[in-house]
């Protein structure tokens, strides 16, 4: 079904849903938890032991990005991210482990009003906006306070 979506919204942007495209937002709409690189997408898409090359994947998800199908990420780490836009969800953020990595999507987005002010003043039509929060997941917290008490009782032994 929602392959369906995305092929008329491509049509309606008058471009074509050729088999990499489809291939590509397939893997994208079967992880769809995840925020994939291009490289993360060619590597799935040849652990399923199909054949594109590099270069079209990297193309597709750009030009996807640029029509609206996929929306473009980039967190600290410097790599590119992409994630499906779906129009019917409303704008959510995202909460990145400085440690791990891990990426957490927040669905509450309360900028509404902000926007509007923004635009109110600025005379901006906005369009889009992206929030990320940093800090450290439970995990990672759990490790880092098992790793200061092993090194606290350390500290203790040879003091």
């Amino acid at each position: 079904m929602k392959q369906d979506i995305l092929r008329n919204e491509l049509r309606s942007r008058k471009r074509r849903m050729t088999a990499q495209r489809e291939l590509i937002l397939r893997v994208f709409l079967e992880t769809e938890d995840d925020h994939l690189s291009a490289e993360e997408v060619y590597r799935k898409i040849l652990d399923k032991r199909l054949r594109i090359s590099k270069a079209t994947v990297y193309r597709t998800v750009d030009l996807l990005a640029e029509v609206g199908l996929l929306r473009k990420i980039a967190f600290r780490d410097g790599v590119v991210r992409y994630e499906v836009v779906d129009k019917d969800k409303h704008q959510h953020h995202h909460i990145i482990c400085n440690n791990c990595g891990k990426v957490v999507e927040f669905p509450y987005d309360l900028l509404d009003e902000l926007e509007h002010l923004a635009e109110k003043k600025t005379g901006f039509e906005i369009d889009d906006h992206q929030v990320k929060f940093y800090g450290l997941c439970p995990e990672c917290r759990k490790k880092n306070i098992k790793e200061q008490n092993k090194n606290s009782e350390t500290d203790k032994a040879s003091g």
